[in-house]
């Protein structure tokens, strides 16, 4: 597509690589956790991914599926694996096979049906948990959970043998802390899910607003989107670190959008704020 550019947002070591624009397309990659929340057209940065995490199956989200598990095989990698929601795993799978019949060769793939709570295993100690949002029929959002298990303070300073013999005898040495890395939306207005631990304390949240004008509050509640006014309000009770949004309209000028953020957050809520879609600034020359 003319003009079409993908972002790249640094926070700390991690990579955000996205593209998400209202009715057009929508992925947004993480190549260190080696997930793709959504798949949009299936460009390059969603192949690479060996796991695809789809909110909900609206095209400009889900129509790269089929091209995604394709490019996989005719690159030679292994088959990608896809996270869905349960009432899309039918259809995707059908959609396969008759890639199959029209391409000679279905597609291979490993598709994951998912359902709210049910925990996802993508590496050793990190974990994808889905949660219903509040968009299209059994929409998902996801939490990227990294699991760790910490040594209690009781036993903090003891040899490693006796830490070794405790732990052969049977006594529990150890406690979880369950560390929220990064939280999807997709597409979406309030729902339950706003009051989990898991979305509250994510450090990074990737969440649409898709509405910005005053005139527009009705338009959010019938396509089940946020708007810029309930959003703060619910961002401002929330300890996120970092905020990127998605989802803007070609109707939604940047500057007017950067600026309703500044007159509608607090100054402490705005500085975590950053557009996905915000065109870099030029170097000078």
């Amino acid at each position: 597509m003319p003009g079409q550019f993908f972002r790249k947002i640094m926070i700390d070591s991690m990579e955000i690589i996205g593209y998400s624009v209202a009715g057009e397309e929508s992925f947004v990659a993480i190549p260190s956790l080696d997930v793709c929340f959504d798949v949009g057209r299936a460009p390059d940065e969603a192949v690479s991914a060996n796991h695809v995490l789809l909110s909900h199956g609206h095209m400009d989200h889900a129509a790269g599926v089929a091209y995604y598990c394709s490019q996989r095989d005719f690159r030679e990698m292994a088959p990608g694996t896809v996270l869905l929601p349960d009432n899309l795993a039918p259809a995707v799978e059908e959609l396969l096979n008759v890639w199959g019949q029209i391409d000679g060769n279905r597609p291979p793939a490993n598709i994951i049906p998912m359902y709210p709570g049910q925990e996802y295993e993508l590496r050793r100690n990190l974990f994808a948990y889905p949660f219903e949002t509040n968009h299209s029929w059994k929409a998902l959002g996801y939490t990227i959970i990294e699991r760790r298990n910490k040594l209690k303070e009781e036993y903090l300073g003891l040899p490693g043998p006796e830490i070794v013999k405790l732990k052969n005898s049977g006594i529990p040495i150890t406690y979880t802390i369950n560390m929220p890395l990064v939280t999807y939306l997709g597409d979406t207005t309030s729902g339950d899910f706003e009051n989990l631990a898991c979305v509250q304390d994510s450090k990074i949240l990737i969440t649409e607003c898709t509405f910005f004008e005053q005139d527009q509050h009705e338009r959010a509640r019938a396509g089940k989107h946020y708007h810029i006014d309930h959003l703060g309000k619910m961002l401002e009770k929330w300890n996120n670190e970092h905020i990127i949004l998605t989802h803007l309209s070609r109707r939604t000028d940047m500057k007017i959008a950067k600026k309703m953020i500044k007159d509608t957050f607090s100054p402490e809520l705005a500085k975590k704020v950053r557009f996905l879609m915000d065109r870099p600034r030029r170097s000078p020359a």
